[in-house]
């Protein structure tokens, strides 16, 4: 087929040029279709501003809320670092990292918490369904409790224990399950060394009570065993003595963090008498002093000739004349052959047999 029949036969249409009264209808029609909804655009516009100004503004309120409130708290550390128990009741820089980790946080979740709100508040505007979406959202945070309520438990427990410094790396604790010292603070889990080199791992939800055995002070406490006879005035000046000897001497001066107190008598007993005698310590150096502590005393009474109870013999020290039927045992019936009680233990003699029959 020729190509001159085959155009002839499929025609392209030619696009017809816009007369001037299409056009001014069209312009009409626009004119008037604005003019019925600009209102209801600068509503939604002005709608849609005010929630972004107003997140956007309390984003900022919170935030700087948040830097001042870390900012105090790191003051306070510094104020109470220059003390005598500064040290170790507060670690200043620890205490500033840590506050600074957590406002981090706090500032990211309430970042996200706002802008969301607004998000939702926006498209709220924009006339959008969020039936749909709030309902998945709903079904997904309830799927998401019931799943990980151990790891949202784990999570605010961690959350907590840094923001008010419980405990930090190097310090030694009892958290009920497990003791040790703590060689890493995480949000969810803590990380312990055990006495023995362990290593334990203990979920932050678990821990119901911490004993913090690094912050403070610690007690050294030991107990003087001597016999009820000695003079109490002598056992408490040669303690005394050498308690203040011990606490000028290095580097137990530095340890000691006050005099060591003789309490009096923590027990009386017929045979012995318990003097107890106590000192605050650095923390965990109360086991030191004690050691140290038991030696010199026991040096000092033996040079003052003071006993202790299981301790060798004194010289001089002459023993109490004895019973000397003490050892004799008590008399019995049965040491008489003619007592009853012989004839009636001894055996009994055979019968007599006739040998002539």
């Amino acid at each position: 087929m020729p190509w001159s029949v085959l155009s002839a036969a499929d025609p392209t249409p030619e696009k017809q040029p816009v007369t001037l009264d299409e056009a001014t209808q069209k312009a009409t029609n626009a004119a008037s279709w604005v003019e019925q909804n600009w209102s209801t655009w600068l509503s939604v516009g002005l709608r849609i501003l005010l929630i972004v100004v107003i997140a956007a503004v309390l984003r900022t309120v919170i935030r700087r809320s948040l830097t001042k409130l870390i900012a105090r708290m790191n003051r306070s550390a510094q104020a109470v670092e220059g003390t005598a128990l500064g040290g170790l009741l507060v670690n200043a820089e620890r205490r500033r990292q840590r506050s600074e980790a957590i406002g981090s946080v706090l500032r990211s979740v309430a970042s996200f918490l706002i802008l969301g709100t607004a998000a939702l508040m926006v498209l709220g505007a924009l006339n959008i369904n969020l039936a749909p979406l709030l309902a998945s959202a709903g079904v997904a945070g309830v799927a998401l409790g019931f799943g990980a309520r151990n790891l949202v438990t784990d999570f605010l427990s961690g959350v907590f224990m840094i923001l008010e410094d419980q405990y930090g790396v190097g310090d030694s604790i009892d958290a009920g399950v497990a003791s040790g010292e703590v060689i890493e603070v995480g949000l969810r889990v803590t990380k312990l060394r055990g006495d023995n080199g362990e290593i334990w791992y203990v979920r932050n939800g678990e821990i119901k009570r911490i004993g913090n055995l690094s912050q403070g002070w610690a007690t050294a406490g030991i107990d003087v065993q001597v016999r009820p006879t000695e003079d109490l005035d002598r056992v408490r000046a040669v303690i005394v003595e050498t308690a203040a000897v011990l606490a000028k001497e290095e580097p137990w001066n530095e340890l000691l963090w006050g005099p060591v107190e003789v309490l009096g008598l923590d027990s009386v007993l017929l045979d012995s008498m318990v003097v107890r005698v106590s000192a605050k310590t650095m923390p965990g150096k109360a086991l030191g002093v004690e050691r140290e502590l038991r030696w010199r005393i026991k040096q000092a009474f033996d040079r003052a000739g003071i006993r202790i109870v299981g301790g060798p013999a004194v010289l001089g020290d002459e023993a109490a004349p004895g019973d000397p039927t003490a050892g004799m045992a008590a008399p019995s019936a049965l040491a008489s052959p003619t007592s009853p009680q012989s004839l009636a233990a001894s055996p009994i003699p055979p019968p007599a047999t006739n040998l002539n029959k």
